[in-house]
Order: C-alpha cells, then sequence, then structure tokens
C-alpha cells in the first residue's frame, strides 16, 4: 500500500496574478488505479495538476498526504506535455533521476538500460535525446519519471502532439505502470484515451469540479447537462 494515500483536498484554491485558475476544490483519492481529468480548454486541468504536485502555489485550503510533506514529494513525478530533455544520451536520460539520489553510475546506467527496454528504447541508449522523435521523447520522459518507481505519476496531456501508434505505446508504459503499482493523475482532452486508461474521472468547469466518480459509470450515465454536453463535443462554458 502507498504511504501517500489517501490524498485529502478541501478547499484548495490557486491563483495567478490575482485571477483564480483552480477552486475552490474538494477531492479524495485512494490509491491504485487512474483519474483522468477532463474538460474543456481553459478549464483548469493543468492548474488543477500543478497544484496538487505543488508546482503552483496553494494560496487557501489545504492539501494533505498520508505522510509528511517531503516524502510525498519524493514519491511523486510529473510528466509534462512538452518533455523536456537533457543534452545528454538517452541512457544518461534515464539514469539522471537515479544519479541524483546518489545511486552509482554503473548501476544506474544498468538500471537505465532495462527501463529502456522496458519503453522500447533499448536501440536509442547511446543517441542523443534531443534528436528522438516526438513519441520517443514522451516515451523517454515516461521512462525517467518511472524508473523510481513513484507511488503517484502526474500527466499533463503527454498525448497532445503524438500520431495512433505513438499514443497506444505511450498508453501501453502507463497500463503498465498502473498494473505495477504507480497511481496515475493525467489530463486529457482525447475522450477515446480516457475511456481506455481512467478508473475514475474528474470533470472540471471553470476551475472548479463539476462532476467526479467512476469511469464507468460518468461515460454511461454522467449525472449534469454540462458533462453530457461535453462528451456529445458540444461547447461547454
Amino acid at each position: 500500500m502507498s504511504a501517500l494515500f489517501p490524498l485529502i483536498v478541501e478547499a484548495a484554491v490557486t491563483r495567478r496574478h490575482g485571477k483564480v485558475l483552480v477552486g475552490p476544490v474538494d477531492l479524495t483519492l485512494d490509491a491504485g488505479g487512474a483519474t483522468i481529468v477532463i474538460g474543456p480548454n481553459g478549464a483548469g486541468k493543468t492548474s488543477l495538476l500543478r497544484m496538487l504536485h505543488g508546482i503552483a502555489r496553494l494560496h487557501s485550503g489545504r492539501i494533505e498526504w498520508a505522510c509528511d510533506q517531503d516524502t510525498a514529494r519524493a514519491r511523486q513525478a510529473f510528466v509534462f506535455q512538452t518533455p523536456v530533455m537533457l543534452r545528454r544520451t538517452v541512457q544518461d536520460n534515464l539514469a539522471y533521476p537515479l544519479r541524483l539520489i546518489g545511486m552509482r553510475r554503473t548501476e544506474s546506467r544498468a538500471k537505465a538500460a532495462e527501463m529502456a527496454a522496458r519503453i522500447g528504447l533499448e536501440e536509442a541508449l547511446g543517441r542523443p535525446a534531443t534528436v528522438l522523435s516526438g513519441g520517443e521523447r514522451q516515451k523517454l520522459a515516461l521512462g525517467r519519471a518511472l524508473i523510481r518507481s513513484p507511488d503517484l505519476l502526474f500527466l499533463d496531456e503527454p498525448c497532445a502532439s503524438l500520431d495512433g501508434r505513438a499514443m497506444r505505446e505511450v498508453e501501453d508504459i502507463l497500463t503498465t505502470a498502473v498494473r505495477d503499482g504507480t497511481r496515475l493523475i493525467m489530463s486529457t482532452h482525447n475522450m477515446g484515451q480516457a475511456k481506455r486508461l481512467a478508473s475514475d474521472v474528474v470533470f472540471l468547469l471553470g476551475g472548479k469540479i463539476h462532476e467526479q466518480g467512476d469511469a464507468k459509470s460518468f461515460f454511461e450515465t454522467p449525472s449534469t447537462a454540462q458533462a453530457r454536453a461535453f462528451l456529445k463535443g458540444d461547447i461547454v462554458e
């Protein structure tokens, strides 16, 4: 069982330049599964993920983990829509998080090679990360985030610019991660992807949680008119 959960969020608000981006938000999440955050553009999906992860300031309310804050931060990772590539080889990119915690170079590079095989980049170990394709970069970012076996992984629309094949490969990596015990909180605009990955759904509208529930119920019988309209592809404001 993960030391992080349950995650309890009460009346949480984050602002920028005085404008409320998200909140007030109330949310409780347990360990296991994949929470998929959906909503129209500007609903606050990215801001919610950043607030929960601690890279957007919490202006009011509380976000409480089952452990202390330092442990919580160490046991989670974040993958951005456009991943940052270090100017190093694929192997050294993967090994970097392990080197940060003091693992010896030989061991970290061996573990990096193992991760590269898991994510389908074993043939690219010695290549500069900066020359990879978009799909390869996203797989590398996932591998780098997962190499320390985090309890929780945040993902901000990781497949937004990927083609079908690359999206399928990323989803396979994420499905395996969930099976191995990593909790996902992920935003996406792709409803097909949301249906494939979600164990539960958070529907954001205007920076607030408009509807939340298990994935099957949400997609088959959404409770609100706004959620029904959004799932039909209508414009929702």
